[in-house]
């Protein structure tokens, strides 16, 4: 059953490192849309890069944050060190939004934001697995999973659902 409070929501509970090594506890994204991303450099879905910068950009200062994790389970296409990274992404698509250091999102090892987003949004079948790189969750200013968009669906297709969130 899914929070009926942002007070409490097991979301803020969780930390990330980012990819300059900082642990950020994500109760500073509290009262935020967030958008949380598990990314890779070298996937066909890697300029959706481009399409999450034009969100953070179009939606930030109106309470929109993406949160950006690579990882490398998926044909391993993130096998890049946190510098590499950070590069990447920062010469390629001009990212500016929250990157976090490499995760994984399946598996006993799964980060356990992801093990709360997947139990929160199952996809197809009800399946908790991630299927693939540039899965996305949006997350309500509540802290509520709104819902789980598949790799395929782009960015931009996003806009009006971040939109009635914000």
């Amino acid at each position: 059953m899914p929070p009926t409070s942002s007070a409490d929501s097991p979301i803020y509970s969780f930390s990330a490192r980012t990819l300059g090594g900082e642990t950020v506890n994500l109760e500073q994204y509290r009262g935020k849309v967030l958008l949380i991303v598990n990314t890779a450099s070298e996937c066909g879905f890697t300029p959706q890069y481009a399409g999450l910068q034009k969100l953070h950009d179009t939606y930030a200062a109106r309470g929109l944050a993406v949160l950006a994790f690579p990882c490398n389970q998926f044909g391993k296409q993130e096998p890049g060190d946190a510098a590499q990274i950070g590069s990447f992404c920062a010469k390629n698509y001009g990212v500016s939004f929250a990157l976090f250091d490499k995760i994984e999102v399946n598996g006993a090892h799964a980060h356990p934001l992801y093990r709360y987003l997947t139990q929160e949004a199952p996809g197809l079948l009800g399946l908790e697995a991630i299927k693939w790189n540039f899965t996305k969750f949006l997350v309500n200013r509540d802290a509520t999973v709104i819902t789980r968009y598949a790799p395929l669906t782009k960015p931009e297709a996003l806009a009006v659902d971040i939109e009635q969130c914000l």
